[in-house]
């Protein structure tokens, strides 16, 4: 019924389910009411099997990694600012890869209404909230916040649906395939003096089939930016490697993008080897009247934006009907 093989008939309902409390195999509970008081005891005693771990209401400080052996995990929590992961590491501490409140490589991993945070604030620099290195992995009803780098779509398939996304510099970077659909990206107000990028993706050979695709979604100044938004410039993405790739599709782009659209990352590297492309996106800062003049930018046709909404961009698409996660097939 166009579900995985290893989602059982409970796990089905359990991803469409709203409501009452999940039934689970692992529960985290801070009050001492489940199996464990912290995520990463469940996801350690989840070994390498299938399971599902709800995480009750709460605020939990701790640093979370799955790693690549810990496959098809199903991570559910009561919702956005009930259930949350916050940290506060950064750039200045360990590495930016290091950094991550929450870091997943394991196969086929799932979240459900939950937070995810980096506490460290515009002044640390690269602090990430999320690092997702998990192949066929979805993030539903999700919110990602922190300043620069908040999410690290580090590589493989993913899919992000109904998602808030909160950050200032690079802050969705990586070399994943990464679509966003229905989601809210949130620009938050940087340091003094410095520019906003939403995106800075990683292709560094022309042949990847890696780029990030935001799809049906909206861009916008978050609460503590809107007032100020005219005091800081902020762009749509900079190619952090040569092949660069990012589409913005269908989406609401708030005025506080500048016309320009999209920011040079060093003098005129990858300019002509990127590809950056818009396609019927409508709001303030949507027009393409005075974006970049680059080779690698291109305002595209219906056919050409086709290749990108997630039903052709992955050939293994079978997997995104089976998590249970609305998604658009087409434009």
């Amino acid at each position: 019924h166009g579900f995985p093989s290893w989602l059982s008939a409970a796990d089905r309902k359990l991803l469409q389910k709203t409501g009452a409390a999940p039934k689970a195999d692992i529960v985290v509970a801070q009050d001492g009411s489940g199996n464990f008081k912290t995520i990463s005891e469940a996801v350690a005693a989840a070994g390498g099997g299938k399971r599902t771990v709800y995480v009750k209401a709460g605020v939990y400080r701790e640093n979370v990694v799955i790693k690549r052996s810990a496959k098809n995990i199903m991570l559910i929590g009561d919702g956005i600012e009930a259930t949350v992961i916050t940290g506060n590491e950064n750039a200045q501490t360990t590495t930016t890869f290091r950094s991550a409140t929450f870091g997943v490589a394991g196969e086929g991993f799932i979240a459900r209404d939950m937070t995810f945070e980096n506490t460290a604030g515009p002044q640390k620099h690269q602090a990430v909230a999320v690092r997702s290195g998990s192949d066929f992995s979805v993030f539903y009803r999700c919110s990602f916040k922190g300043y620069q780098d908040t999410l690290y779509v580090y590589s493989q398939r993913q899919f992000y649906r109904d998602c808030d996304i909160y950050g200032t510099i690079d802050f969705i970077f990586g070399d994943a395939v990464a679509v966003f659909q229905n989601c809210n990206i949130y620009i938050r107000r940087p340091m003094s003096g410095q520019k906003n990028t939403v995106t800075a993706q990683a292709r560094s050979d022309p042949n990847e089939n890696t780029g990030t695709i935001i799809h049906n979604s909206r861009v916008m100044a978050s609460s503590d930016m809107r007032a100020v938004q005219g005091s800081f410039k902020s762009y749509l993405g900079r190619p952090w490697q040569k092949y660069s790739r990012t589409v913005f599709m269908k989406c609401v782009l708030d005025g506080l993008i500048d016309a320009e659209g999209w920011l040079p990352w060093s003098g005129g590297f990858a300019l002509s080897t990127l590809y950056y492309a818009e396609y019927m996106n409508t709001g303030a800062g949507a027009s393409t009247s005075g974006r970049v003049k680059w080779g690698g930018y291109h305002v595209i046709t219906a056919a050409e934006a086709g290749k990108f909404h997630c039903w052709n961009f992955w050939p293994e698409d079978a997997w995104i009907p089976g998590t249970g996660v609305p998604f658009d097939a087409g434009l």
